[in-house]
């Protein structure tokens, strides 16, 4: 069976796989917000954006397959279609959507033993997070209420891989019923008071794009009484790089979710010690 030798990633998440797999030398291009791994931004040409990107220039790597991320894609891919290249369109929102992706580049690529192995890897990460949050519930230590917000302006709260991290790492996300929403608009918080009700323990930020400013949040009125404000000299208002924890890839696994993890068992060690 032949497989694609020219891919070009207009995704960051796919140049991540591509290269974990040993894939790297069939990508033809790249996303300019390619973050992981590092190497990427200096051995492959970026042919795009996220949200913009132009059919010359991507057409210009010569891909025999083009391979992207969410609805903010389409139009592009459309154009890429209309040109005669082969296209792959990934819409995960979940973990199990990661290692599906990842198990697809490897057929893709012809790396799918590597793939295998990769998810054998990412599922044993998961497992052992999982475990380790079950082991602090026996010993009676309590979740955190977690709230996790994706953009300040307006007010978006997690996507849905980001609430499943929270389980994973020990926590309860603040805002559950809106994770399953696909779309950054259905997650909206018109009233910051809202949040300021929900009074979570922990206040995770990953403006994605941008830097997290957490006097930001220490400065919304309304939020004194906060438990996450309130015991900010505890470091309950923290940052994840968007890169590490935005990006729906394998960095979820290797990078979010083992800072989730640290952030949150710090809290549930503390309050059992104070118990």
């Amino acid at each position: 069976m032949s497989h694609y030798q020219r891919i070009a990633c207009l995704c960051t998440e796919a140049v991540e796989t591509l290269y974990l797999i040993g894939a790297a030398d069939q990508i033809a291009g790249i996303s300019g917000f390619t973050v992981y791994p590092p190497q990427a931004r200096q051995e492959k040409p970026k042919i795009s954006g996220f949200s913009s990107g132009k059919l010359e220039k991507i057409m210009s790597v010569q891909p025999d397959l083009v391979v992207a991320y969410s609805g903010l894609q389409s139009d592009i891919l459309r154009e890429v279609a209309d040109a005669g290249v082969d296209i792959h369109h990934f819409n995960h929102r979940t973990l199990d959507g990661v290692l599906h992706m990842v198990s697809v580049l490897g057929a893709l690529s012809g790396h799918q033993q590597a793939a295998d192995a990769l998810n054998a890897d990412l599922a044993q990460r998961i497992d052992d997070a999982r475990a380790h949050s079950a082991a602090q519930d026996a010993a009676g230590l309590p979740r955190p209420l977690v709230y996790f917000e994706e953009w300040n302006d307006p007010i978006i709260s997690g996507i849905q891989w980001a609430g499943e991290l929270i389980d994973l790492a020990g926590g309860r996300d603040a805002f559950a019923e809106l994770a399953h929403h696909p779309r950054a608009k259905q997650r909206i918080i018109a009233d910051p008071l809202t949040v300021a009700a929900r009074r979570p323990d922990l206040i995770v930020g990953s403006w994605c794009g941008k830097r997290f400013r957490p006097e930001t949040v220490l400065a919304r009125p309304g939020w004194e009484d906060v438990p996450a404000v309130r015991n900010a000299a505890d470091g309950t208002i923290v940052e994840i790089k968007s890169a590490d924890i935005l990006a729906p890839g394998p960095t979820l696994i290797t990078r979010g979710l083992p800072a989730l993890q640290a952030l949150i068992s710090d809290w549930r060690q503390r309050q059992g010690a104070a118990s």
